[in-house]
Formats: structure tokens, C-alpha cells, sequence
């Protein structure tokens, strides 16, 4: 690029983390025991709505049965979870790869950004979805496996794990797991939802960069692609950011991002027309300097000059940079 650097949009708002929580999972016989604490103590919360209307457009039961399993007895339940998603999701990874990258021997467990970001590195679009039973039974009814964050212990004694949503059964008012060492964990809705609350009801998708979680919201899913970009090869960040816009075609942060994934993968024109479509439909002063520059770069001085003069026109505080920017175009424009 001759001087400068391209603009990117701001990330709009997305749901928070919430406090950050690691998981240290429990083993098998202190899983047990409070479970079956906690369907006799009679606490666990009322049965959801999506019970008493089971016809929720859902299908009753669904299982996931090919998802692969790596079985965890120990503090490792965080990158057993995240290997199941991700092998399941096409990107075949065991979970001792992942340890060093979201184990955390200090703390003997995974934090929530660990392994958001521990996905990405492995190559995958890592989402968060609502936070709701029927979000969750809609992602597994579509075939993704979801990774959930479970408080197995007390209010004043947690016991965090990760867990992997393979199934559910609403008639039976159960939901399917693979969790530590059981390959197919049976519990009952109320139990799971109970667990569950306690993470703020967290919960997370890994899917190949193309394909998105269908009960998104479009502020989770920009968030999601552009912290994907960062680690990801431009040429894979581009074909996310296409499925975001598939979904929401006038996001300007998509179609910036877009942008800014061509140019890297040197696709200027591809680049030139994201930045062309930013621009001409939210005449942002971002959008008409990355399209200027990359007009620049392609050799067309004359409409990278018109394309910096309409964004000096709504520029705000990038006034500098535009104006920047057409310093090296005159440079760039022969002598009259």
C-alpha cells in the first residue's frame, strides 16, 4: 500500500462474558452426588416453557450420535469440550492440543475467552448464541453440538464444567450430553437448566468459517467474525464474513470487514467493491478512505480522488486521515 492504512468499522455492542468463570471439573462420583442433590433438595427451577408447548416447531427428539467423544475425568473437561466440538465441526483436534492453549495449570481449569479463543486458533468461527433452552435445542436440532459452562456444585461451592449439548428429548424432558467421562449423560431439563443458569446461561458454537449458528443475533455474530479475522488466514476471514452478510446483507461492519479480509488476501477488487458497497450505502468516512486507497492501489488515481472528497465530506475525526489520503493521491497523479 502506497502510505496510510485502511480504516475498520467499529464492533458494535455484543452480549458480555459476564464474570469470568473457569471450569475445574468435577470428577465422576462428586458429579453424581450433586446431581442427585439437586433433584432431591426439590431447587431446581420450574420446568420452561418450551415444555409445556413441545410443538415449538422443534422436533421431539434428536440425537447427535456421530459427535465424536474424548473422555475427561480430571481438570481437562475444557479441552475435551472444545475437541468434541471441533472434530465434530470438521477440524479434527484431540483434546492435548488444546491444553496448552486453554488450560490454565494456575487456575486448573479454562476460561470462557480461553476457549473462545482456543477455537479460533484451530480454525474455527466460535460463536455465543442466546441464551435460552429454546436457542440451544434449535443449534442441536440443526445438527451443531454446543458447548454449555455448568455449575455442578452450590452458589457457595461451585464446581464448573464444560459440557457438550449432543441431544435432547422433550417428551422425556431430557437433554444429552457429553460430559467428562460419559459418553451419553442423560439429565433432565429442569437438572441441565438449573446447572446451566448459574454461567448466565453461556453457551457457545464452533463451525467451519462459512457456516454460522442459526439462532445468532447479528451483534454476537460480527463479534464473532472479526475476533475470527484476527487469527484467521484472509482468505478465511472473507469467506465468514461472506456468510454474515448473506444473513444480514447491509451490516457495515461486515461488509468492512470484508473489505479488509480481500485486501489482505490481495483480492483489490473484490476489496475496492466491499469498501464501494460500504460506502454507498451508509457514507461512512471509514468505507470512502479504504476505497480510496485501494482505487489508488489499482491504479486509478482520478476516482480515488473523488472517493476521498466524498469522505472528507462526512469525515469527523478522520479528517487527518483523509486528508492524508489525498496527499498520496496528488503524489500519486501525474503532473497537469
Amino acid at each position: 500500500m502506497p502510505t496510510g492504512t485502511l480504516a475498520a468499522a467499529a464492533v458494535p455492542g455484543g452480549r458480555p462474558l459476564g464474570p469470568t468463570r473457569r471450569s475445574r471439573c468435577a470428577p465422576l462420583f462428586a458429579l453424581v452426588l450433586l446431581l442427585a442433590a439437586l433433584l432431591a433438595g426439590g431447587c431446581a427451577t420450574p420446568s420452561p416453557g418450551l415444555l409445556a408447548q413441545p410443538n415449538a416447531g422443534l422436533p421431539s427428539r434428536v440425537e447427535l450420535a456421530d459427535t465424536p467423544f474424548f473422555p475427561d475425568d480430571s481438570h481437562f473437561c475444557g479441552p475435551a469440550a472444545l475437541a468434541t466440538s471441533l472434530s465434530a465441526a470438521g477440524l479434527p483436534t484431540r483434546p492435548e492440543e488444546l491444553v496448552g492453549q486453554v488450560f490454565l495449570p494456575g487456575r486448573e481449569g479454562s476460561l470462557q475467552i480461553e476457549m473462545l479463543a482456543g477455537a479460533r486458533r484451530n480454525g474455527a468461527v466460535a460463536t455465543l448464541i442466546p441464551g435460552t433452552l429454546e436457542a440451544l435445542l434449535r443449534e442441536v436440532a440443526a445438527g451443531h453440538p454446543v458447548i454449555v459452562l455448568q455449575n455442578l456444585g452450590l452458589s457457595w461451592a461451585p464446581s464448573w464444567h464444560y459440557a457438550v449439548v449432543v441431544g435432547y428429548d422433550l417428551e422425556a424432558g431430557e437433554i444429552l450430553l457429553r460430559s467428562g467421562p460419559m459418553k451419553r449423560q442423560v439429565l433432565g431439563l429442569r437438572t441441565f437448566e438449573h446447572t446451566w443458569k448459574r454461567s448466565a446461561h453461556w453457551a457457545f458454537v464452533t463451525l467451519p468459517p462459512g457456516r454460522l449458528p442459526l439462532t445468532v443475533s447479528a451483534a454476537d455474530a460480527t463479534e464473532a467474525l472479526i475476533a475470527f479475522e484476527r487469527s484467521a488466514p484472509p482468505r478465511s476471514a472473507a469467506l465468514a464474513y461472506r456468510s454474515g452478510l448473506q444473513r444480514w446483507p447491509h451490516s457495515y461492519a461486515l461488509e468492512m470487514g470484508l473489505g479488509n479480509a480481500l485486501h489482505a488476501a490481495r483480492d483489490l477488487p473484490g476489496a475496492e467493491a466491499a469498501f464501494g458497497r460500504a460506502a454507498d450505502t451508509h457514507d461512512q468516512a471509514a468505507a470512502h478512505n479504504n476505497r480510496a486507497r485501494v482505487l489508488l492501489e489499482l491504479g486509478r488515481p482520478a476516482q480515488a480522488r473523488q472517493a476521498a472528497e466524498r469522505g472528507l465530506a462526512v469525515a469527523g475525526p478522520l479528517r487527518a486521515t483523509l486528508l492524508d489520503t489525498l496527499r498520496a493521491i496528488d503524489t500519486a497523479m501525474p503532473a497537469r
